[in-house]
């Protein structure tokens, strides 16, 4: 399963993610957790310290190295450079599974051992000094988008991603990847501002997205949400004295968290599953040729001198069962 945490900056979706991830390390399941914030505090939210952080590997920094991975023998893709954040795979094409041992994550992805398990942690990594005032960041992004575009992911597994923060996601096609989103607001006019824009934005997409209320401290603001937010709102999460001393770098173990944040940890994890059902591999590639081509026409063909369109295998649909596509 492939879920996003979004929300406004300082909304604690990162908080929530880790949350959840924890949540389902502790459960047993294999998870890959990616930071594609532009702040890049997941890591210190699993419990790393400021320099283990500081050492996880940039995405970015090993764009060529994944390029040439997932474009394996594709013969419709005539050199890793021509590749971009959009390029869909196709027979030839190397793939990406969550259990598995393959060069990218070798490169990209640490292992981070939580109280009750381990998890695959993978960072987009910082803006450096070179990029300031020449590049946006969506070209850091860009590799996460390459690796959801190649990933073939079951039911039993997790790849969990904390966004960047607000709409900025929709800069790419990015927001369509998942199986479920979950929007984290504050019971504030602010808070569900970005619901409103996420909601109207994704409407077109059939994007699955539940509502997370954050801070909430009491049946006021529970019904704020739900006047705002209507049935979207799945769970309403309150002051944690766990979060507050995770925050101070001294977190208890994950089994003393608050019971009844627990069972909101569990509500996501039942909404996440529940989404299973819906998942539809056609509409997913249709939808990752559809910004491809988007990307192309506006920007993709220009920067590489190459027809991107060209990249699209007509007959290729990613799933679970696909087999044209092995590792060389």
């Amino acid at each position: 399963m492939k879920i996003a945490f979004v929300g406004k900056g300082g909304s604690g979706k990162t908080t929530l993610s880790s949350l959840f991830i924890r949540h389902l390390a502790a459960a047993g399941a294999p998870v890959v957790a990616v930071d594609a914030d532009i702040n890049q505090h997941l890591g210190a939210a699993l419990g790393l310290s400021d320099e283990e952080a500081a050492a996880l590997p940039a995405m970015g920094a090993h764009l060529p190295l994944i390029k040439e991975y997932l474009r394996g023998s594709n013969p419709r893709i005539a050199s890793p450079d021509t590749m971009i954040k959009t390029t869909p795979p196709g027979e030839g094409s190397r793939l990406l599974r969550v259990r598995e041992e393959n060069p990218v994550y070798e490169a990209c992805a640490r292992s981070v051992t939580l109280d009750d398990g381990a998890i695959r942690l993978m960072a987009t990594g910082p803006f450096t000094e070179s990029d300031l005032g020449v590049a946006c960041y969506h070209s850091k992004v860009g590799a996460v988008e390459l690796c959801l575009n190649h990933l073939v992911d079951r039911a039993d597994e997790y790849v969990v991603v904390d966004m960047t923060a607000g709409s900025d996601s929709f800069a790419s096609g990015m927001f369509t990847r998942f199986d479920m989103t979950f929007l984290v607001a504050e019971p504030t006019r602010k808070g569900v501002s970005v619901y409103r824009q996420y909601k109207e934005y994704a409407r077109d997409f059939g994007v699955a997205l539940r509502v997370v209320g954050n801070k909430v401290q009491g049946a006021d603001d529970v019904e704020f949400l739900r006047a705002e937010v209507g049935d979207d709102l799945l769970v309403t999460v309150g002051h944690s004295d766990w979060v507050r001393s995770m925050e101070k770098g001294r977190p208890p173990r994950f089994e003393l968290l608050e019971a009844t944040n627990r069972m909101a940890l569990q509500a996501l994890q039942n909404a996440a599953d529940d989404s299973y059902a819906q998942r539809d591999w056609e509409r997913y590639t249709r939808q990752m040729v559809h910004f491809h081509l988007k990307n192309a026409e506006s920007w993709g063909n220009a920067k590489t001198g190459a027809d991107l369109a060209a990249q699209v295998d007509p007959g290729f649909v990613l799933s679970e069962g696909v087999s044209a596509v092995q590792p060389a």
